[in-house]
Formats: structure tokens, C-alpha cells, sequence
């Protein structure tokens, strides 16, 4: 009954259209395959309104109903003589990708809620950022095996077939203690018939993580945080973008490596996510703008006199609030957009640093760069144990669509500097991978496009006590001689603070030390008429 139902399924959907103009394909080439693979769009709603028992069957154990459309496969293909090389019901390969699932908790897999129940094999959503890609490999999408006792009826023909499942290694697909169940004698591989695939390992993690490397939350909540690997299979190599955000409908398994076990997920669809744009004004804003609208100035210079009042009172720093707005209205996660990269000179780090955090946390993708890792992508090997190459997102590309803070430029060394400076001149950066540290043929480079805005800042305090020789310097003139003018050129704007260390304004003073002794406290009244949320939106 569930193969006709099967087979009305894939008639009325259009499926049987295109698995009729898939075998074409296969018969016009003229050549034998060990495995024949298709693939089969399902959408659950649809077939669950067609017959219930099969819908509930392919979301529940998709490897086993992958078996009945194997099963109408089989008889399509013998009926109509689609394809003329076929011999066996074994040599198909059914991948069932379903459109979308149930909007049910229980279809949702996190690896930061427990229990992880990675045993099921079947369908589940998930949804991360991809924090590190591994380099396109080969694997065994299908196998033929002869009995290697010649007298035997299944020393010929395509008797044995082994076909990868979800979750199975390449040495579960491919081995050399398989036996005759006729015979008892062993089983050889006909190598001639290996039919092989692309595959290539990504590492995500839940989105929540980014709120986490912001350096400082209001939110109190505790959670915890796995990266999770994930398999991408044939058409889907390549699919994904290092530090972007996707939907993933997989089959989780566990992938044994000697003495460790790691949870995994092949994949059977990738989505990207959109971020959430919405234009969403509050009603202290429109009416603010209602009351400025004879200026086109007046508006933005009330915005940037009360922004972070929280951190810094009302009036002081306009300038650099006004620049970091400027910055933060520019974030936009398109390829090709302009971008705002601020360099504050300053001798008062502390608020700087503090204003600076405090405005990244505005942003979904604001990313405070931890000083012990890289800016920019690296690779490592990959940790499964294959060997082979595995490119790491970090900070800049983490910061997709947003803000990548770098804290005090003067830190980091003459290397890093420089390729700060590529970075801000082209927008992309280089990975190289030598092909025989990781295995493989050739050298290769990876260009990963890098769309962020940087921001950072210089402690002339710091730099001063460097030891270069001075140029004879103009009265008022700023000594920048220690960082590379193409790097500092390479800036959208340089900032110079408005108050030296040894003059901060009074008001300023008074705001850290009340802020010290009761952080909690609501010091200005404005902060609670356009709060964090209001600039936030």
C-alpha cells in the first residue's frame, strides 16, 4: 500500500517527471554503475495529507521508507526500460530531502538541550553559524563486491552492493572482511564500478554564541555552547559560507574515532538565514523627529549628544557618538556595501574602551576580538582525524554584517598589521593550505571575503614610550610615526579624543564614580526616555 501511495506521491508532485529525465541521463551515457543515485524531494505536509502512516514513516525513519521509493524505482525504471545498464534493486540509491519539517519542539535539534537523542536517524532541523569548513574530499557514494570463488553464481552479477547511509564511515562502506552468504568464501570490491562523491566536514555552532563574544551582556541567563559537525554530501559541497548563519535539515549519527565519539548531522538541506530587518522606530524617536524636522541637522545632533548615556554623560564625546552611529547604520551583511572603519587616538582608554564595547552590544553580529586569537582566518588540522585541512573562521569574519572591535592597535605586531591593511584596502583575505602538510595534491588558496567594519584605537600615552625616531613635528600635529600610513589611510576616519587624561571634564568624572560605587544606578533621566533598546532598533 505505501509503495502505490509512494508512487501517486511522486506522480502528482512532479517527482516521477524528474527521476524519468534523471534516468535518461544515466541511459545516454551507456555506462554501468555499481549505484544509481537519486534524488527524491518530499514535501511532509503534502504527503501526510495523502496518507498519514508514510508521512509519519519518512520523518520518523527516513533510511528505511528511502527503501519503498527505492522498491517503486525499481519496478519504474524495469517497466518503462529507463535504463538499460540496471540489473539489481540493490544498485539505487534513494536520498529523500524533505522541503521543510513540523514546527514541533520535537523536531529541533540543539546540542545545548538535553537529552541529545543521536541515536534516532531521522529527520531533524538545526540552525548555527559556520565557524570553520574543511577542504572538498572524496568519499564511497556506492560499491560492488564479487565472491572470489569462481564456481560461485555470485562471483559475477550485482549481487553485493554497499551503499553509504548516514553516519557510516568509509571503512563501514568499504571493507575486506565481508563474506559470501552462499559460500562462506570472501568478498573482493570490483573497483572498476567504485562510484565516488564529494564531501566536505563544516563546523556550526549556535547562534547564541555571538552574544558571547560581544565581551559584555545584560543578560544574566547561563547556557552552554558545543560546536557541532556537520557532513555535506555531493550537489551540497560548497553550499556554505564561512560565518554565515543557515537553517540544516539533517540525520544526526555518531562518527567513531578510535576512542572518541562526535555527534554529526549529514545534511539534506541548507537555507540561509536572513537577518531580521525590521525598520521598527520607536515612539520617542518619531516624536523627536517630529519636533527637529525644521533642521536636517538638528535631529542626528540630539541623537549622538544623548547616545550611551549610560557610559558616558550627555554632551561629552559627540564627536566620536556621532561617528560610532555613523558606523553602526553602515553594517549591512550585502557584498559590494560601503563601510565605516573608525581609529580613535586617545589618552583616555578606559571610556573609549567602555563606549566602544558598549556599542558593538547594539548589533546582532558586534564581535569584541579576544587578544589570545587571530583576527583573520587560519587553518589548523581538521579534528576528526582525517588529516586534512580546516579554515577557522575567527573574529573579522564572525562579525559578518557587523562590527569587529580590535581593541589598542599598538598590541599587535608588524605581520598583523599589515595584513590588517590588505584586509581594509580589499576587503577579502588569502588562506593558504600546503598540500603536503594536510595531505593533499597540490597547494591551495582560499579567498575568504571579510565584510565587516573594523574599529579600534591608539594609546598616544603607549605609543609615545616607543622607541622611534621622531621627525621634527608641527605645533599641534599628532606623532603617528609608529603606525604605517597606508594602514592608517586605510581607516574611514581617524577620531582624535576631545578630552586629554588630565583634563577630564568634571561631569565625566563625577558619572565613573557614581557608575563605581552603584553600577545599577540610572544616573540621567534621558537614558530611561531613549534607552539601549530604542538605539538597539
Amino acid at each position: 500500500k505505501m509503495r502505490e501511495i509512494a508512487l501517486v506521491y511522486l506522480d502528482r508532485s512532479g517527482g516521477l517527471q524528474k527521476f524519468v529525465h534523471d534516468c535518461k541521463k544515466y541511459n545516454d551515457s551507456k555506462q554501468s554503475y555499481a549505484v544509481y543515485r537519486f534524488i527524491i524531494s518530499i514535501n511532509p505536509s503534502d504527503i501526510a495529507e495523502l496518507d498519514a502512516t508514510l508521512g509519519n514513516y519518512i520523518l520518523h525513519n527516513p533510511i528505511q521508507a528511502a527503501q519503498i521509493f527505492q522498491s517503486v524505482c525499481f519496478i519504474a525504471i524495469k517497466t518503462l526500460s529507463l535504463i538499460e545498464q540496471l540489473q539489481t534493486e540493490a544498485q539505487i540509491s534513494i536520498l529523500l530531502k524533505p522541503t521543510h519539517l513540523p514546527p514541533l519542539p520535537s523536531y529541533v535539534l540543539s546540542l545545548s538541550a538535553f537529552p541529545f537523542n543521536y541515536t534516532s536517524q531521522r529527520f531533524y532541523m538545526s540552525e548555527g553559524v559556520v565557524i570553520a569548513m574543511g577542504t572538498v574530499t572524496k568519499y564511497t557514494q556506492g560499491a560492488r563486491f564479487l565472491c572470489t570463488e569462481e564456481t560461485c553464481p555470485f562471483s559475477e552479477g550485482f549481487r553485493y552492493i554497499r551503499v553509504h547511509l548516514p553516519g557510516a564511515t568509509e571503512s563501514a562502506t568499504v571493507r575486506n572482511d565481508f563474506v559470501c552468504s552462499l559460500c562462506s568464501s570472501p568478498l573482493q570490491e570490483d573497483m572498476k564500478f567504485r562510484v565516488l562523491g564529494d564531501k566536505q566536514m563544516v563546523e556550526m555552532i549556535d547562534a547564541k554564541v555571538l552574544n558571547a563574544l560581544k565581551g559584555y551582556s545584560n543578560d544574566k541567563s547561563h547556557f552552554r555552547i558545543q560546536a557541532f559537525t556537520v557532513f555535506l554530501r555531493d550537489e551540497l559541497a560548497n553550499k556554505m559560507k564561512i560565518g554565515d548563519h543557515y537553517k540544516i535539515i539533517g540525520i544526526p549519527a555518531c562518527v567513531q574515532n578510535g576512542l572518541q565519539a562526535t555527534a554529526c548531522i549529514e545534511v539534506n538541506s541548507v537555507q540561509l538565514c536572513k537577518p531580521n530587518g525590521s525598520s521598527f522606530v520607536s515612539d520617542n524617536f518619531k516624536h523627536l523627529l517630529s519636533l527637529t524636522s525644521s533642521s536636517c541637522w538638528r535631529f542626528t545632533a540630539i541623537l549622538a549628544n544623548i547616545f550611551a548615556s549610560q557610559i558616558v554623560p550627555p554632551g561629552t564625546y559627540n564627536t566620536l557618538k556621532l561617528t560610532i552611529l555613523l558606523s553602526l547604520v553602515q553594517t549591512c551583511e550585502k557584498e559590494n556595501t560601503d563601510y565605516l572603519d573608525l581609529l580613535i587616538v586617545t589618552s583616555d582608554t578606559l571610556v573609549i574602551d567602555r563606549l566602544l564595547n558598549y556599542s558593538i552590544c547594539l548589533l546582532p553580529r558586534g564581535i569584541r576580538h579576544p587578544p589570545s586569537s587571530e583576527i583573520f582566518p587560519s587553518v589548523s588540522k581538521d579534528k576528526h582525524g582525517t588529516g586534512r585541512a580546516s579554515i577557522q573562521a575567527c573574529s573579522a569574519v564572525l562579525a559578518k554584517g557587523g562590527i569587529c572591535y580590535i581593541g589598542d592597535l599598538s598590541s599587535y605586531k608588524k605581520d598583523k598589521l599589515e595584513l590588517l591593511q590588505s584586509v581594509l584596502e580589499s576587503r577579502t583575505t588569502t588562506v593558504f593550505i600546503p598540500g603536503k602538510k594536510y595531505g593533499e595534491e597540490a597547494d591551495q588558496q582560499v579567498t575568504v571575503s571579510v565584510q565587516t567594519n573594523f574599529w579600534s584605537f591608539v594609546d598616544v600615552d603607549s605609543s609615545s614610550k616607543k622607541p622611534i625616531h621622531k621627525d621634527n613635528f608641527l605645533i599641534g600635529q599628532m606623532d603617528m610615526s609608529w603606525i604605517p600610513h597606508n594602514l592608517v589611510d586605510g581607516f574611514g576616519l581617524l577620531i582624535y579624543n576631545e578630552f586629554p587624561s588630565c583634563q577630564l571634564s568634571s561631569p565625566l568624572v563625577h558619572h565613573i564614580l557614581k557608575k563605581a560605587i552603584n553600577p545599577e544606578t540610572m544616573l540621567h533621566k534621558v537614558s530611561q526616555q531613549f534607552s539601549t533598546q530604542d538605539y538597539e532598533e
